[in-house]
């Protein structure tokens, strides 16, 4: 018993997760998503929030890129890294990483206690459009996807990039939803100034 527990253990905490040097970004994102857990309890009471069942639109895709973006369907199917960049290499795709990260932590923390892991309305909530919200509309999402993106590429199976791949997919799509949804809580006016200013997703790109 014990040791198919281990085996078990092995098998989920193995691949490129604990191989070096792309162990590197697993601990990034490890610590990432721990902090993200803990910043989670400081949010504001929430108002309204939309339908589970017009969530599942940006969930499923998200889910099934999570569990492609992780090691074991790659190696549950032997497949192999399509190319290696070595460690220098994936410090380049490390920095970028971080980068991302970092811009999800800078909405994060300029949002406030706005912030919610779902598509809600807060407590006197309004329309935010300083600081990366000056940039995009949806900075915490732009952050996660370059951040995704990068990584998928430095690990270099078709698994972990399809990942990424569906996991932006599903960021676009929340975005979206929720683009809808604020413009009815907010106000056409107000939220409609703000589109018509500053892109979605991708910085310096015309608004949409």
């Amino acid at each position: 018993m014990l040791q198919d527990s281990n085996s078990l253990l092995t098998f989920l905490w193995s691949g490129w997760t604990v191989t070096w040097p792309t162990a590197l970004l697993a601990m990034i994102w490890i610590a990432w998503l721990m902090s993200w857990v803990v910043a989670s309890f400081w949010s504001a009471r929430t108002q309204k929030q939309v339908m589970t069942a017009d969530a599942r639109t940006y969930r499923l895709p998200i889910f099934a890129g999570g569990i492609l973006f992780t090691p074991w369907i790659a190696q549950a199917f032997g497949i192999q890294p399509l190319w290696q960049f070595g460690t220098p290499g994936i410090l380049v795709f490390a920095a970028l990483t971080l980068a991302g990260i970092s811009f999800t932590w800078w909405a994060r923390i300029h949002l406030g206690r706005f912030w919610s892991n779902t598509i809600t309305r807060k407590e006197d909530h309004r329309v935010i459009d300083t600081g990366p919200y000056g940039f995009v509309r949806h900075p915490i999402y732009t952050g996660l996807i370059a951040g995704m993106l990068a990584t998928g590429v430095a690990v270099g199976t078709v698994t972990a990039m399809l990942g990424a791949v569906l996991i932006s997919l599903g960021m676009w799509q929340k975005a979206r939803l929720e683009e809808g949804f604020l413009t009815m809580e907010l106000g056409a006016e107000a939220y409609g100034r703000y589109r018509k200013r500053v892109p979605m997703l991708v910085p310096f790109l015309p608004a949409d």
